[in-house]
């Protein structure tokens, strides 16, 4: 049997315990995971502590971790899932930082799955929020209120041609899903294209539109057809983006009735696993799509506001103006909010029938979502996006060339993502590996996200003020997790 396979064999028949980890570790050894010019283990040593940063926790009084997990069991769904074998009880947060039960810090490069877009607690955001709930939490957008208003005018200036008219959401899925119906009611049409691997939520027409079974339950999902997803890595084509160009122009001539609603897409696959476009590819998809009568969509929630460093939207990155864009997650740093923007032209299609969101434009939501845009500007944190992240995928590229167990990196920015394979050439993936990796840089005081179809991506996505000491100290304790392997 293979090393790597006997590796494999011995993780899934030990049960979760510290010493046995051990075992696994050393089962690992045997297998070179470095290139043959790399020092050894020895010579690598952990890091140091983390970056300095003038904050103290409160002392934490609440329930225990095992006390919250047990509630956890009895009265929440047990479809919620947590990381590592030993989750980590997080009480508070602070900028790019996350403090545990016993005071700990940890290295947040995770960033509520790409959520928290200014830091956490940022005292802007946390004034703006409390300022408007002191005035009013709620009423209902029947009403007239300002905040609604100067968020959606400050949202639209940052968008490019006439994409100026918003609805508002509570999420990614309700904007996506959102999105989807107003392409339909505009068009006429209801066929929709999304790409291969990609995750557009959790409702009926966004689960429809994902395309990863993990993420989809056996319920019917029509109308919607999933075309070969551009990818550099993985995909059959590497970065030849004609060919999987090709493939929508088949969907249009061979599935549909050669009109469609909408093409739908994000910039970068964030679920997926940080996956990247082929070069060239999103302006030849958008020309089939709109010669067909169909909307382009652009799904933002992870690569928008920033995040992609050298352009506000990840869109932008392909040189396309989309009809459509979806918007969530790092609009409101953590408040629950989303929205749709689209042209007048095509938001009249939803006055065809009534259409209400009670929470959507919550006054307190909008007042956060505003204060985010303040702060990305005031602070230059698309700028700090693009340096500190061109920086980190520096050094993580320089630790690919150390370690075969490293299969790729990609992402833009502070949206990046490392894939761990067992086999550079088979592009095995390393999903056991992953998740000791994982448990190992938290020990070390690092938290990142997993991500991708197998389960056996890295996703580091960490606030925008994330700094070069930190990405410093993210590298240096997958250096030293990795030579342990």
């Amino acid at each position: 049997m293979p090393a790597s396979a006997a590796a494999r064999l011995v993780f899934c028949r030990r049960s979760s315990s510290w010493p046995q980890h051990q075992l696994f570790r050393r089962a690992l050894s045997q297998r070179a995971t470095k290139t043959k010019d790399a020092p050894a283990a020895s010579a690598v040593v952990p890091p140091s502590e983390l970056p300095p940063f003038d904050y103290v926790p409160q002392p934490y009084t609440g329930p225990s971790s095992d006390e919250i997990l047990a509630k956890r069991r009895e009265y929440l769904s047990p479809s919620i899932m947590h990381l590592y074998k030993t989750p980590v009880n997080v009480v508070e947060g602070k900028m790019q930082y996350l403090f545990d039960d016993k005071g700990r810090r940890y290295l947040d490069a995770f960033g509520g799955i790409a959520t928290v877009c200014c830091g956490h607690c940022h005292p802007d955001v946390v004034a703006a929020i409390v300022e408007q709930t002191k005035r009013l939490q709620h009423s209902t957008v029947l009403y007239l209120n300002h905040s609604i208003a100067d968020f959606a005018e400050t949202l639209a200036s940052k968008l490019p041609g006439n994409l100026k008219v918003a609805f508002f959401t509570n999420s990614g899925t309700e904007a996506n899903e959102l999105a989807i119906l107003i392409a339909k009611m505009y068009t006429g049409c209801h066929d929709v294209i999304s790409l291969r691997n990609s995750y557009h939520g959790n409702a009926t027409g966004t689960m429809a539109a994902t395309a990863q079974s993990i993420w989809k339950f056996n319920v019917v999902q029509s109308g919607v057809h999933h075309a070969i997803n551009p990818d550099p890595y993985r995909g059959i084509f590497g970065s030849e983006e004609e060919k999987y160009a090709r493939d929508v122009q088949d969907i249009i001539n061979f599935g549909t009735s050669g009109n469609v609603a909408a093409f739908v897409a994000e910039a970068i696959q964030g679920v997926g696993g940080i996956v990247e476009m082929a070069p060239g590819y999103l302006p030849l998809a958008y020309d089939m799509v709109r010669k067909a009568g169909g909307l382009c969509i652009a799904d933002e929630v992870q690569a928008g506001f920033a995040r992609v460093g050298s352009h506000f939207w990840g869109f932008e990155t392909h040189g396309v103006v989309p009809d459509i864009v979806t918007v969530a997650k790092g609009i409101g740093n953590g408040i629950p909010l989303g929205a749709v923007v689209t042209t007048p032209e095509i938001a009249k299609a939803l006055t065809q029938r009534n259409y209400f969101n009670t929470f959507g434009g919550n006054p307190v939501c909008t007042a956060a979502g505003l204060a985010v845009l303040r702060v990305i500007e005031k602070e230059n944190l698309q700028e700090n996006a693009l340096l500190v992240g061109s920086y980190l995928k520096q050094r993580l590229n320089s630790l690919q060339d150390k370690y075969d167990l490293i299969g790729d990196v990609r992402g833009k920015g502070l949206m990046l993502g490392v894939e761990f394979v067992t086999d550079r050439e088979l592009k095995t993936p390393a999903k056991d590996e992953t998740l000791h990796l994982l448990d190992q840089l938290k020990e070390l005081g690092v938290l990142v996200g997993k991500g991708g179809y197998y389960g056996n991506v890295f996703r580091i996505t960490p606030a925008l003020c994330f700094t070069k000491e930190d990405a410093d100290f993210l590298v240096d304790a997958m250096d030293y997790s990795l030579s342990r392997i």
